[in-house]
């Protein structure tokens, strides 16, 4: 893949060095999280390392970092928190903050053409100045359509956005060589989940849905390939809000309580199952979404994946209003689990961990 020396944003081959040891950091608006993976010699995945430091918020807004001061204070405290000693890090940006595009271009083009190819299109398609872009491409392969043509991505970002990451991640003691999307580092995560299932996952259509605090992000996924993505405005900081409002407590207050599980006894009936019932509404009104506006009217499996996921009985609300399965996604499900991992911990928080286990499986799959 083409990388110019000042530039970073890698969906493929910035570490070709081998496997070096690499930490997946996820940025959220809610939260910083960092994975560690390892492999034993048998091959299987080791998870070394996982962790967590909340952020306040306003923090991070619509992926933008507000204070970077504070959020480079809490990558430090989460570092340290983790015991590891790598400093390479795979990072990723929102998909609102990254153009992609697929063109199809002749085969057999050196690198330096491709390059140049890739900048030509990318100005059609990008609304700001090349100078002001991290642009970065990747061979897909063999076009389908076109024979002896090949199909190639091409990413761009506002180069403030990719600075703004790799300034952070330097700030904590970090050296940042990888920026991802955030969209790709999911799904690869989820891959090896959907590789899982009956048949291999062979042409099953999995509805991922990732639920963060503000957003909720769904990718329909079928052989690799994304059929549909759309985001929407709910998540689990309406949880926070309600339990304010009912009980009086400060933001702060009623997040941690949340996390801790110390709410008052009428809390499940008077505001969780009320919340969840809404919540798997949500889910239900956007895979409805997805039937009016594609040929397809039906999904196999649907994956709940971020920090409201593992909410009770959200999973069978899910289910009863869909009548699709549903599932949570553990992206740590089939590895070893490190001495270093508390892993009762691990297993209530895994389905928050989706994107910093797809970065940090980038350090085997160059």
């Amino acid at each position: 893949m083409g990388v110019r020396e000042t530039e970073l944003i890698s969906m493929g081959s910035l570490l070709s060095r081998g496997a070096a040891p690499l930490l997946g950091l996820d940025i959220s608006s809610s939260s910083v999280k960092l994975v560690e993976l390892g492999r034993d010699k048998s091959g299987t995945l080791v998870l070394e390392r996982c962790a967590m430091e909340p952020l306040e918020r306003g923090w991070i807004t619509d992926g933008n970092v507000e204070k970077f001061d504070e959020v480079a204070e809490a990558m430090r405290r989460l570092i340290k928190k983790s015991g590891t000693r790598t400093r390479n890090v795979a990072m990723a940006l929102p998909p609102s903050a990254v153009i992609t595009k697929k063109i199809i271009l002749p085969g057999g083009l050196s690198e330096q053409e491709l390059e140049v190819q890739d900048e030509t299109e990318a100005n059609q398609y990008i609304p700001f100045s090349l100078d002001e872009v991290s642009l970065d491409f990747c061979v897909v392969g063999p076009s389908p359509t076109s024979a002896g043509d090949i199909e190639v991505l091409i990413a761009a970002s506002r180069r403030e956005k990719v600075q703004d990451r790799q300034g952070l991640a330097e700030a904590a003691g970090l050296k940042p060589v990888i920026i991802d999307v955030e969209s790709y580092s999911s799904r690869l995560a989820a891959g090896r989940l959907i590789q899982g299932l009956p048949n291999g996952g062979v042409d099953t259509m999995v509805a991922l849905f990732e639920v963060g605090a503000f957003t909720t992000s769904m990718q329909v996924i079928r052989n690799d390939e994304v059929l549909y993505d759309r985001d929407q405005a709910f998540g689990g900081a309406q949880l926070t809000q309600l339990i304010v409002r009912q009980y009086g407590f400060s933001p702060e207050e009623a997040e941690s309580k949340k996390r801790s599980g110390e709410l008052p006894d009428d809390y499940e009936a008077a505001v969780l199952r009320p919340f969840v019932d809404s919540m798997a509404q949500e889910v239900t009104r956007a895979l409805q979404f997805f039937f009016t506006s594609t040929p397809h009217n039906k999904v196999d499996h649907i994956m709940l994946a971020g920090g409201s996921a593992a909410l009770p009985g959200l999973n069978e609300a899910v289910t009863a209003q869909t009548s699709f399965s549903c599932v949570l996604a553990n992206p740590f499900e089939g590895m070893h689990i490190g001495e270093g991992v508390r892993e009762k911990k691990m297993r209530r928080e895994a389905p928050s961990y989706l994107t910093s286990c797809g970065l940090a499986m980038r350090r085997f799959l160059q």
